[in-house]
């Protein structure tokens, strides 16, 4: 099938990520997956919530979409006193994607919060919060260790996320909305930079998917995820 962007199947959206976008953050970034747009910041505290095992810190995220950042308007989380489902799913996921890279010892007793706020969402709004959390959460640790606050990176390796999905019975690479919402299949994945899987993400919309529909769909997703971490690599450089 022809895409509604003319991309192949194994292609992803033009990706950008901007950093220090922020000046008052330790690091920032904003990142570009075609249409949809995420605005990342990562502050430092020292100090960390009281289920945190003493000599180490913790990582967290929060996640929202301004009230334009789809086709009509939506109220703000605070409108409503409290976070939308979606958004509280979705910042669990983010917090949980970069923990699992993140060496608690050797960050020590300070809590790193990353933020992301989407100011354009045009499909994979989650994924892409993954990735330029990541680089903020990368930047602000680098900020550290040039501090003297860090000995090293507490950073064991990159994560990156994509979405691909199943569009007319064809397996597609970084669904954008039109494609997304006529999804039979839609799958989020996460994974290191080794490769490895933190999470996957997989719902039959439209109808059950089989063991092997799903291998496809991480397959496209393992190849987007290693030219996400290539731009990641070229922003933050080396983790050793």
């Amino acid at each position: 099938m022809k895409r509604i962007d003319g991309r192949r199947p194994d292609q992803l959206r033009p990706v950008e990520i901007i950093p220090h976008v922020n000046q008052f953050a330790e690091g920032s970034c904003l990142i570009r997956c075609g249409n949809t747009q995420v605005f990342c910041t990562a502050s430092v505290e020292d100090r960390v919530p009281p289920h945190v095992a003493e000599g180490c810190g913790w990582v967290t995220a929060e996640y929202s979409m301004l009230p334009r950042a789809n086709r009509e308007r939506s109220k703000r989380d605070i409108a409503k006193l409290k976070l939308s489902p979606r958004s509280a799913e979705i910042q669990r996921l983010i917090g949980r994607s970069l923990r699992a890279v993140v060496d608690m010892e050797a960050l020590g007793e300070r809590t790193i919060t990353v933020d992301c706020d989407v100011l354009q969402g045009d499909g994979g709004t989650r994924t892409a919060s993954v990735t330029g959390g990541f680089v903020a959460l990368a930047l602000a640790c680098r900020k550290l260790v040039l501090q003297g606050t860090l000995e090293k990176l507490p950073l064991k390796s990159f994560v990156a996320a994509v979405s691909a999905g199943i569009v007319g019975e064809e397996p597609l690479l970084d669904l954008c909305y039109e494609e997304d919402s006529t999804a039979q299949v839609d799958l989020n994945c996460v994974m290191d930079g080794e490769g490895r899987l933190i999470e996957i993400q997989g719902t039959g919309e439209g109808r059950p998917f089989t063991v092997e529909e799903q291998r496809r769909l991480v397959d496209l997703c393992a190849g987007g995820i290693r030219e996400l971490q290539q731009l990641q690599r070229d922003i933050v450089g080396d983790l050793t």
